[in-house]
C-alpha cells in the first residue's frame, strides 16, 4: 500500500512538473524577437557602464582629486628637503650664520626663481590644498544623495524632528583623519611663515634677496616667546602632517596593515602597534633635528645691531598683531 501511495504520488509530482500554463508575451515584442531570441536577450541585466562627473572616462572625481592631491605633495617634498637643509642642517653643521646664510643664498636661487618657485612651492601647496578640500565636499555630497532621501521621508512622515535632521546632515560628513586634521592646522602657520618671509620683504623691499637667517635669527630675539612657540608647532604639526602623509601614500599606516596576508587577530594588531610607534617615532626624530638647527643654532643667533637691525625692525613692524611688540 505505501509503495502505490508513493508511486501515486510521484506521478502526480511529475505531472505537475510538465503542466506549464501559457507566458503571454508583451505586445511590444513581436513572434520574430521571441523566435530569434532577442526578447529573452533583453531580459538580461546589462553590465554597469562607469561614468564621471568630470566627463573622463572610466575613473570617477574622487579618482582625479585623489591623484591631484597626492602627486602635488611630491614636488612639495622636494622644496621642503632644500628647505631643511638651509634652514637646519647646514646651521647645526657649521654653527654660524654668516656661513650658512652663505650657503643658502647660493642654493635658494634654484627654488625661487619666476620658473621654480611657483612649480615647487605656490602652485603644489595650491593644489594640494584645494584637492583636500575638494575631496570632502564631493563626499559629503555623495552621502547626501545616497543617504537624504532617507532623511526626508522619516521628516516627513512626523516620526523625526528637526534637530535629528540636523544631525543627520552633519553625519553627512567624512570622518577627518588625523592627518587631514594636521594639514588644517598647518595651514594658517605655513601661510604666516610665506607673508613674514617672502610677502613681506617683496612688499617694502621689492624683493628677499636681504631676507636670510640672520633675520630669522633677529626676529627670534625680538619677539622670543611669540616666534619660538610659533616656529616650534609650525615644525612639529607640519612634520607630522607629512611623514604620515607619505605613509599614507606608501601604504604603510597601521589602518592599511588590515587586510594583508593574516591581517587579524593579534598578529594583525601588533602590526598597526609597530606602525603606530615607528611613525610617529620617525616624525619626532625628523622634528626633533629640524628644531636642533632652526632653533638651537638660528634662533640663538641673537638680535642684529646697526642698520641691518634697524631695516629688520621695520620689516617685523608691519606684521600684523604682534608687529606692535617690536
Amino acid at each position: 500500500m505505501e509503495k502505490n501511495a508513493q508511486a501515486a504520488e510521484s506521478k502526480e509530482t511529475l505531472l505537475s512538473l510538465q503542466e506549464l500554463d501559457p507566458s503571454p508575451v508583451d505586445d511590444n515584442e513581436s513572434p520574430t524577437d521571441v523566435e530569434k531570441g532577442d526578447y529573452f536577450d533583453r531580459q538580461r541585466p546589462r553590465p554597469i557602464q562607469r561614468s564621471s562627473t568630470l566627463g573622463l572616462s572610466g575613473h570617477s572625481a574622487i579618482y582625479w582629486l585623489s591623484r591631484l592631491q597626492k602627486y602635488s605633495s611630491y614636488a612639495f617634498t622636494t622644496f621642503l628637503t632644500l628647505h631643511i637643509t638651509n634652514t637646519s642642517l647646514i646651521p647645526l653643521l657649521t654653527h654660524s650664520l654668516p656661513a650658512s646664510d652663505t650657503y643658502l643664498l647660493l642654493t635658494r636661487p634654484y627654488y625661487q626663481s619666476p620658473i621654480a618657485e611657483p612649480l615647487l612651492v605656490a602652485l603644489p601647496l595650491a593644489t594640494h590644498v584645494a584637492s583636500g578640500i575638494a575631496l570632502r565636499l564631493y563626499r559629503r555630497r555623495q552621502n547626501g544623495l545616497r543617504y537624504g532621501d532617507e532623511g526626508r521621508d522619516r521628516t516627513s512622515t512626523g516620526t523625526s524632528t528637526s534637530t535629528s535632521t540636523r544631525e543627520d546632515r552633519r553625519k553627512w560628513w567624512p570622518p577627518l583623519s588625523g592627518t587631514s586634521a594636521l594639514g588644517y592646522v598647518l595651514l594658517p602657520f605655513a601661510l604666516g611663515h610665506v607673508f613674514v618671509n617672502r610677502v613681506l620683504p617683496l612688499r617694502v623691499e621689492g624683493g628677499s634677496s636681504g631676507v636670510g637667517l640672520q633675520y630669522v635669527a633677529h626676529g627670534f630675539a625680538r619677539m622670543p616667546a611669540v616666534a619660538g612657540v610659533g616656529y616650534a608647532v609650525f615644525v612639529g604639526v607640519g612634520v607630522w602632517h607629512v611623514v604620515w602623509g607619505w605613509a599614507k601614500w606608501m601604504g604603510w599606516t597601521p589602518a592599511q596593515s588590515v587586510g594583508q596576508g593574516r591581517g587579524g587577530g593579534a598578529e594583525g594588531q601588533l602590526r598597526r602597534k609597530r606602525r603606530w610607534y615607528v611613525l610617529n617615532a620617525g616624525s619626532a626624530m625628523v622634528a626633533a633635528l629640524w628644531l636642533a638647527g632652526g632653533l638651537g643654532v638660528v634662533g640663538r643667533g641673537g638680535e642684529m645691531r646697526g642698520w641691518l637691525g634697524r631695516g629688520y625692525d621695520e620689516l617685523y613692524r608691519r606684521v600684523p598683531v604682534v608687529g606692535r611688540w617690536i
